[in-house]
């Protein structure tokens, strides 16, 4: 799968976003991963999954935390809004 190819799904509202997204529910949990997990994370975001779950309960609120880095601007690559 890549961005340009990205399976997609229509909400009720008419925006559509991508059909595959990740899960956070087990991220920042052990800060010695903590980069592992950024990494993994932004590689879904550059493979298109730019729907991203995630609460604040998820890691003591640290999966929040882990969730906002990858999305913001790199010095290369598309930049891509999280959803």
């Amino acid at each position: 799968m890549s961005a340009e190819s990205a399976r997609t799904v229509a909400l009720p509202s008419g925006e559509e976003i991508a059909a595959l997204g990740q899960g956070t529910w087990y991220l920042g949990q052990d800060p010695a991963r903590r980069e592992q997990e950024i990494a993994a994370l932004r590689l879904g975001v550059d493979l298109g999954m730019t729907v991203v779950d995630t609460a604040e309960m998820y890691g003591d609120g640290a999966a929040e935390e882990s969730r906002l880095r990858p999305s913001r601007p790199r010095a290369s690559g598309p930049k891509r809004p999280a959803v």
